[in-house]
């Protein structure tokens, strides 16, 4: 009980920018948690390794996308006419590219947002500060100079908390997409090249 009245003390420290920074933190570990999940590879041999696998008779259930992938191709190649495989399999993978970018804005956009919040923060804060001396109130009931600087360095941290992590696990993840990507893309090849006569 104790940590949940600290942490609600140290959000009303900053001031009101702090709430949607606070939303925000919880919005981008979801986002980015729902990416981590969403971009498991599955088996860890490569593509071409995988799709002789499972040509062979490989029943191993699909762990991850790439493995659901090459067990959705094969199916399409096997059960299509070959003229039409194609465009059957670009069909079927627009989902999967569909998917790879789920939540993506939305975490660059918090990632931008979050340090300008936090400078919305400080120069509230600042006013504040500014506004105390100016009246001289050096003691006021928000803190004067002391809470003015107090609220600019706390609303500072808590905009670079949201955005520094949020930036280097969003790169991390956006490399994978693209790793992802590139896979997928081999897979249509690779099928259509060895199931297509």
């Amino acid at each position: 009980m104790n940590f949940f009245s600290d942490i609600f003390a140290y959000i009303n420290s900053g001031g009101f920018v702090m709430w949607p920074l606070a939303v925000s933190i919880f919005v981008l570990w979801y986002g980015m948690g729902f990416r981590y999940n969403l971009l498991k590879r599955g088996n860890k041999i490569s593509v071409r390794e995988l799709i002789r696998k499972y040509n062979r008779g490989f029943k191993k259930a699909p762990t991850g996308m790439i493995d659901s992938a090459v067990v959705e191709a094969l199916e399409i190649v096997k059960n299509s006419d070959p003229k039409l495989a194609r465009r059957l399999l670009d069909d079927a993978f627009f989902e999967y590219e569909q998917g790879l970018k789920k939540y993506k804005i939305l975490i660059k956009v918090i990632v931008v947002v979050a340090p300008l919040a936090g400078l919305l923060g400080t120069v509230i804060g600042m006013i504040e500060t500014f506004d105390s001396l100016a009246s001289m109130s050096l003691f006021s009931q928000s803190g004067g100079i002391a809470g003015g600087i107090s609220q600019a360095l706390f609303t500072t941290q808590f905009g670079l908390v949201v955005a520094v992590p949020g930036l280097v696990v969003g790169r991390m993840l956006d490399k994978k997409e693209l790793t992802m990507r590139n896979e997928l893309s081999q897979i249509k090849d690779i099928v259509l090249v060895t199931n297509v006569h």
